[in-house]
């Protein structure tokens, strides 16, 4: 094999490597247009959500909850008394449809309603 043959090989494969660079490339920035396009049609489809979620505080919540994020000035305390406090509420309430849906049933609360004298 002559000498120059080797820069004919070197020649072509740099050529190929090249190619497959600029075709890489292309499928990339194909991608991330679609990738773009994708987003503006998610951003369009949020964009008229934006308005309603930023409504006016016009004090409709109640005076004993806190407003969203003022859980990272509050005391360690404070959080703790009012996990349990809704912890306990939650549980309660769970208790009372329980209640309320075995009543609904006929269902005895316990063994001593069944009154089976």
């Amino acid at each position: 094999m002559p000498w120059w043959s080797w820069i004919l090989i070197w020649i072509a494969l740099i050529a190929l490597s090249l190619l497959f660079y600029v075709l890489l490339g292309i499928r990339l920035y194909r991608q991330f247009m679609a990738v773009m396009k994708d987003l503006g049609a998610a951003g369009a489809k949020v964009a008229h959500l934006a308005p309603a979620a930023a409504t006016v505080d016009d004090g409709s919540q109640p005076p004993g909850s806190a407003q969203p994020g003022a859980a990272v000035f509050a005391s360690p305390a404070r959080m703790r008394h009012d996990y349990d406090a809704s912890k306990s509420s939650r549980r309660e309430g769970r208790r009372q449809r329980r209640v309320q849906r075995k009543h609904d049933r006929g269902q005895p609360q316990s063994l001593r309603d069944l009154n089976l004298s």
